[in-house]
């Protein structure tokens, strides 16, 4: 309950934290890459503006567009995997082309959607295209280990259609299972979401954004250290999070650890 209360008040603060930001994120406050002081605890960045209030103001972009991202490449997954795992024949095609997808670098994937589409879109189809496949392997095991426990054999037995039986018996059981998968998707996401950013394919300027704050303050880290440490920090948090809520979520559903 700490870990997931812990996670819940960081995303809060990443998706809300604009409101918390002492100073306007977008108006140079100081010098460029001043050191830290009583007014700007983290000090400035490459254009004067305050860090600590970029930071605070940063993570609604890597966040949300994240959080868009693995719901969407999760909830493909389960529907393709749901359905191959009861019934693999006819969908053998389908998870062929799935295992093909993760044979092609996603990154690269990412970078090309990138040109065609607006940034959030380019994240949420290439983290579907690379966690779905993954999503659809976990959920069809899943479903084959279930395929012929009692609880199954008992909703046939009633005659209750196959569809009925997967949503109502056995989705309930993989819970667990899709739970530590999401958080799996959410990171892998992120860390799509944060190199766009970084190859200058995020929020335009001079919106705050952790990628693009690493990325601008980089030469300047011997004068203000704070200004490049601060936001790999919180991405780093935000991910670490996360993923350790899905780590606790997989024993707990009987999953392997």
């Amino acid at each position: 309950m700490v870990l997931i209360g812990a996670v819940l008040a960081g995303v809060a603060v990443a998706v809300a934290g604009t409101a918390l930001a002492p100073h306007d994120p977008t108006a140079p406050l100081s010098a460029p890459w001043s050191p830290p002081t009583g007014a700007s605890p983290l000090g400035t960045d490459a254009l004067g503006r305050d860090v600590l209030s970029r930071v605070l103001a940063g993570g609604a972009y890597l966040t949300v567009t994240s959080a868009l991202a693995a719901a969407a490449a999760c909830a493909v997954g389960v529907a393709v995997g749901l359905t191959a795992g009861w019934r693999p024949g006819p969908t053998r095609l389908l998870t062929s082309a799935a295992d093909l997808l993760l044979a092609v670098p996603l990154l690269l994937v990412a970078i090309v959607l990138a040109v065609a589409l607006p940034g959030p879109a380019a994240v949420v189809a290439a983290t579907v295209c690379g966690g779905a496949p993954l999503t659809l392997q976990l959920v069809a095991d899943g479903v084959r280990q279930v395929r012929h426990a009692g609880f199954v054999e008992a909703a046939l037995g009633r005659g209750e259609p196959a569809a009925l039986i997967l949503l109502r018996e056995v989705l309930p059981a993989l819970a667990g299972q899709v739970g530590a998968d999401l958080s799996a998707r959410f990171v892998m996401a992120l860390q799509l979401t944060a190199a766009l950013g970084l190859l200058g394919l995020g929020p335009a300027p001079p919106a705050a954004d952790w990628a693009a704050m690493i990325r601008e303050n980089v030469t300047g880290v011997a004068l203000n250290p704070a200004a490049l440490v601060a936001p790999a920090a919180a991405l780093a948090v935000v991910a670490l999070l996360v993923a350790a809520v899905g780590h606790i979520a997989a024993p707990a559903a009987g999953r392997p650890s």
